[in-house]
């Protein structure tokens, strides 16, 4: 089991972007993803958090229950998140388990963080 995850963290104002650089997002990264949204959203205070999915191919029931565990803490402190580029394959994961109720899924980045600007 490997001990880290590649990601990438941007700020644009009071939102902060999530880029998951792993092609498989499943049990084997998904706590050490949890650990990274928990400091992110309490350490580092962040409200608005937008997800980038862009490199991810593969994502389990793993990669979504670290997902909704950010969706269930920012929720908590009144924040907010959006989904953005999520490959085919993932969209349509997320769509079968109808998170896409609870997750906004935007196109792009661009679009996701406009959506959040606007709140």
């Amino acid at each position: 089991m490997e001990d880290n995850i590649n990601f990438e963290l941007k700020r644009i104002g009071d939102i902060g972007i999530f880029k998951l650089d792993e092609k498989r997002f499943d049990a084997q990264i998904a706590g050490l993803v949890k650990g990274e949204f928990t400091i992110l959203i309490t350490a580092e205070e962040i409200k608005k958090l937008v997800i980038d999915l862009s490199v991810v191919e593969y994502c389990d029931s793993s990669g979504l229950s670290s997902i909704l565990l950010a969706f269930r803490i920012l929720q908590s402190n009144g924040g907010f998140i959006r989904l953005a580029a999520p490959q085919k394959n993932v969209r349509t994961l997320i769509e079968i388990s109808q998170l896409d109720r609870i997750l906004p899924i935007f196109n792009t980045v661009e679009e996701a963080v406009q959506d959040l600007q606007n709140l």
